[in-house]
């Protein structure tokens, strides 16, 4: 059989979240094949199938755009959250 997996992340390290970071990663046989970075503002392509795929999904800009702003909807919101619930019980 064949694996194939897409996996949403942020990633953080200051209380402020001023450097947060959305991956959205895409990965065939457990190999990343294509990952979105919100730093970086596009799909970057890791094998030869992953940089053909990478390529023709940075010509969407509408989907660069939704995904550029994961970082404030679903990061930032959900880490307030999280990180509230955590200090609270502190």
């Amino acid at each position: 059989g064949y694996y194939l997996d897409m996996t949403s992340e942020c990633v953080y390290s200051t209380s402020d979240y001023s450097d947060m970071v959305f991956l959205r990663t895409y990965s065939f046989n457990k190999d990343v094949d294509v990952q979105f970075n919100s730093t970086v503002g596009k799909f970057v392509g890791f094998t030869e199938f992953g940089v053909k795929q990478a390529e023709y999904l940075n010509k969407d800009q509408t989907r660069l755009l939704q995904l550029k702003a994961e970082v404030d909807r679903l990061c930032r919101h959900n880490a307030q959250i999280f990180d509230s619930a955590v200090r609270d019980k502190a």
